[in-house]
């Protein structure tokens, strides 16, 4: 029992004054006598616990204790504990009990760890988290850019692409790779001369879906520098042919081919210039003469032989050499400045082999002074055979030619190159001079069958 509930011995209960009338100060003053109630007939007093037996909050001379305050009641009222609820003998109801506390905590700490999950995410999205990021670009429409027009420059790949080949040749000097194109369902391909120079047996030809098969040389014209092959394969999908007497300068192309052995490349650019007077040739090799159709996308080595196709997906040229200003033409490498032989011609000339096995070429009937040489340009006709296409014109040795349909004239291989790019029994208009007077001759082109 707690002392602060029993009277230490010798010292009175607080709130009465000590014995002898010692009285601490702050203590209260005596209380008056009480009055004397009127007498009442004696009662058995109640029962009431033994003093000091179980449940009695008193010692044992409780009752007879002096320092007790004489109004207190004499009995003291315990009241009882409430009874104690049976035990459960099996344990089931402890295992419960436990069983429902484990998950009021596992749910109240999930609770607690998904707040704060979303509170910490809260504040490190907006102080400099994900929510604070700069959103790049504006909203996309998915749809838009996966569908692509047969008129866009992607639908012109997918319809070129599949008549594209990559040529590979075994020379004495090691390995050739160029460029071509089919040109018939049933086999025929076109390429550059120079591509299959010096082939030895069968050339290799790999189509855009990496199938390969050996092809065949049919024939070339190395002076327009155009070859055909043969593969045993029907069912091809050949070009659609263009009209490069219709082209103009400014006119978007795409560049096909296998630069540097890269197959399935394209490029794109625009027409450059036409009527570029070509005479390619390499040492101890044929001269090349073609009025070529320039441009600046991108052609490279590996290129040669691939088409050169406008926005229409329809071939207007054959990409065969480039400018460089490397000394080494194998060092050379793209600059803006590459060449492709018109398709007019190129067509005519596979026509050709193929019909016949060798080309006519267009000629004027007529050589060039090859010393001559002129401020105001032109070149100067050295010879003309007789009963010939200049001749018949009335075209005589002397006469300066300036222009041959309005194309000016500088060099004595643009008259060859001009001449090639028609067909023969084509009419040219020339523009030339004789004795100081300008005259024009309306001239029928011829063909030479050697």
């Amino acid at each position: 029992m707690p002392l602060g509930n029993r009277p230490q011995p010798g010292l009175p209960p607080p709130g009465y004054p000590p014995p002898g009338g010692y009285r601490p100060s702050g203590y209260p003053p005596p209380r008056p006598a009480a009055a004397v109630p009127p007498a009442v007939p004696p009662q058995s007093p109640p029962p009431r616990p033994a003093a000091g037996g179980p449940g009695s909050p008193w010692w044992s001379d409780a009752l007879g204790d002096p320092w007790r305050d004489p109004a207190a009641p004499a009995a003291v009222v315990i009241r009882g504990a409430p009874a104690p609820a049976p035990a459960d003998e099996s344990g089931t109801g402890r295992r419960t009990r436990g069983l429902g506390l484990v998950f009021v905590i596992s749910l109240v700490t999930a609770l607690l760890a998904g707040s704060l999950g979303g509170t910490l995410g809260y504040v490190f999205a907006n102080r400099g988290g994900a929510g604070s990021r700069t959103v790049l670009g504006g909203p996309q429409n998915p749809g838009a850019a996966a569908t692509r027009p047969p008129d866009s420059l992607a639908g012109v790949v997918r319809k070129v692409a599949p008549s594209v080949v990559t040529v590979k040749v075994r020379t004495d000097g090691g390995t050739s790779l160029g460029s071509g194109f089919i040109v018939s369902a049933d086999g025929y391909l076109v390429t550059n001369d120079h591509v299959v120079d010096g082939l030895r047996g069968d050339a290799t030809v790999t189509f855009t879906d990496d199938t390969s098969v050996t092809a065949s040389l049919v024939g070339v014209d190395q002076q327009s520098d155009i070859a055909v092959l043969k593969v045993a394969r029907t069912g091809l999908s050949p070009v659609e042919f263009g009209d490069s007497d219709q082209v103009a300068v400014g006119d978007p192309v795409l560049a096909f081919g296998s630069p540097l052995a890269l197959a399935n490349t394209v490029t794109y650019g625009i027409v450059s210039a036409l009527d570029r007077a070509i005479e390619a040739d390499e040492p101890g090799g044929p001269s090349r003469y073609y009025a070529a159709i320039q441009t600046d996308a991108a052609v490279n080595h590996g290129n040669s032989g691939g088409p050169l196709v406008d926005s229409a997906g329809r071939i207007i040229g054959i990409n065969s050499v480039i400018k460089s200003l490397a000394a080494d033409s194998e060092q050379a490498g793209n600059i803006g400045l590459a060449f492709a032989i018109p398709i007019n011609q190129a067509r005519r000339v596979a026509q050709d082999i193929i019909d016949t096995g060798h080309a006519r070429r267009t000629v004027i009937g007529a050589t060039a002074q090859a010393s001559y040489t002129s401020p105001n340009g032109g070149v100067q006709l050295a010879t003309v055979e007789a009963g010939g296409p200049a001749q018949r014109a009335g075209l005589r040795p002397g006469d300066v030619l300036l222009k041959i349909n309005n194309v000016p004239l500088e060099e004595p291989t643009d008259l060859i190159a001009l001449v090639r790019k028609y067909a023969p029994g084509a009419q040219v208009t020339l523009r030339y001079q004789r004795g100081g007077t300008a005259a024009t001759a309306q001239v029928t082109l011829g063909a030479d069958n050697n």
